[in-house]
C-alpha cells in the first residue's frame, strides 16, 4: 500500500472512530487524519501480533477493521488525555 493510500485510509478509519464513539472528540480533519493514521499504524501491529493479519491491501476488509479498531483505541487515549484539561 502507498503513502497516499496509507494517509487515506488513516482519514476514513478515523473518521469512522469518531462517529462510532460518543460525545464530541475535538479537532478537525487534520487531527482526524493524524489520529487515524496512527490507529491504523497501531491496529496493523496489534493484528500482526494477535492474529498474524497486518495491513494487506487497501480495498483488503481486514485492513479496515484493524484500521477502525486501532483508530477507536486511539482516540479513547486522545479523549482521556484532553478531556483533563479544565477549561477557564
Amino acid at each position: 500500500m502507498g503513502f497516499l493510500a496509507f494517509l487515506l485510509l488513516g482519514l476514513i478509519a478515523g473518521a469512522i472512530a469518531k462517529l462510532i464513539l460518543p460525545g464530541k472528540q475535538g479537532g478537525g480533519w487534520i487531527v482526524t487524519l493524524i489520529l487515524g493514521a496512527i490507529g491504523a499504524v497501531l491496529g496493523g501491529w496489534i493484528g500482526s501480533l494477535i492474529f498474524n493479519v497486518g495491513l494487506n491491501g487497501f480495498f483488503d476488509l481486514s485492513t479496515w477493521l484493524l484500521a477502525v479498531g486501532g483508530a477507536l483505541i486511539v482516540l479513547l487515549i486522545w479523549g482521556a488525555i484532553t478531556g483533563r484539561k479544565s477549561r477557564r
